[in-house]
């Protein structure tokens, strides 16, 4: 795989402090059921990293110290964690507003059959990948048969109430590029996807939310391998909006490791750009949440990413174009 970070280290991207912290996003492991061709994390079946209990409740305390309110979990396949349910009901437990990053196939999986009626019981909201809602997209980008089963998923939330009206259950739909090109306008793109697969499938959800594909790991190496790796940074520099500065991600949130080691976002998670002190990566059982506060963010050219066009973070879109 090629290495993407000396492409994106020397870079001109302007200076960035953090504010209030809101968000923990935790990793809680590279194992996947999947294996996408955009995926930043370069998850997989065959990735052994996995968070521990001892990381974990690490986690844990720095939520109830800090008073953070809203636990982001990603992987990988958050699921395939075996400390995940545990995680999940002591942080909702404490009144956190856990968010699930969800492939949707991992819900068909072995020991996961009950995954959606755990998820519905602590009200966790459900933020679910689907490229796009025609099925040969879909499986081009993640193999033969995957569209269906998410399919099949998303009804499986259905039932349980996620994405229907006035069940308090929030069910997202996250959509990336199938290719080199920005996300089209999200709240237009959100009114084909409830049409399409209203229509096609019979199934709803609440909201779809854009990300723009970044210029790493594996998607990275491809934009390499194929030669297209300077002109998509040149798309993404072209498009750069100075407005989105404001609302970046990076600027309330952290993200966590599977060891535990602390990063601006989970996307310099996937660089190795740690946060230091003198030198050496900090952990979180060594920070607080208002030492966090002003520090300067580490950035490189894949932030140009998140401030293209109307702007891209793990909520969707910063602005409607």
């Amino acid at each position: 795989m090629h290495a993407t970070l000396p492409r994106l280290a020397q870079s001109d991207f302007p200076v960035l402090k953090r504010t209030k912290l809101e968000t923990l996003q935790v990793n809680l492991g590279y194992l996947c059921n999947q294996s996408c061709l955009h995926c930043h994390v370069n998850a997989g079946p065959k990735r052994k990293e996995i968070m521990q209990q001892d990381t974990i409740e690490t986690v844990i305390r720095f939520l109830r110290d800090n008073e953070i309110k809203k636990l982001d979990l990603t992987g990988g396949a958050p699921e395939m964690n075996p400390n995940f349910r545990y995680l999940v009901s002591t942080a909702t437990a404490m009144g956190v507003h856990v968010i699930d990053r969800c492939n949707l196939t991992v819900l068909h999986e072995a020991g996961q059959e009950d995954t959606a009626d755990f998820l519905a019981q602590h009200h966790v909201e459900v933020v679910a990948s689907l490229p796009c809602y025609l099925e040969e997209n879909v499986d081009g980008q993640r193999g033969k048969g995957v569209f269906q089963i998410s399919v099949e998923a998303i009804r499986l939330l259905n039932r349980v109430g996620y994405g229907i009206e006035n069940t308090g259950l929030q069910l997202n739909l996250m959509y990336n590029p199938t290719g080199t090109h920005l996300p089209p306008a999200q709240c237009q793109l959100e009114q084909d996807y409830k049409r399409e697969l209203k229509q096609r499938y019979n199934i709803t959800f609440n909201n779809l939310l854009t990300l723009t594909n970044m210029p790493i790991k594996r998607f990275g190496s491809t934009l390499i391998s194929r030669g297209e790796f300077d002109s998509y940074m040149t798309l993404l520099k072209d498009n750069y909006s100075p407005a989105n500065l404001q609302t970046v991600m990076c600027r309330s949130l952290i993200s966590i490791d599977w060891q535990g080691v602390v990063y601006d976002c989970d996307f310099n998670q996937m660089l190795e750009l740690p946060l230091t002190q003198r030198g050496r990566k900090q952990y979180l059982h060594e920070l607080t949440a208002r030492e966090l506060e002003g520090r300067e963010i580490i950035v490189a050219d894949h932030c140009y990413g998140c401030t293209a066009g109307q702007g891209s973070s793990c909520g969707g879109a910063l602005h409607e174009s």
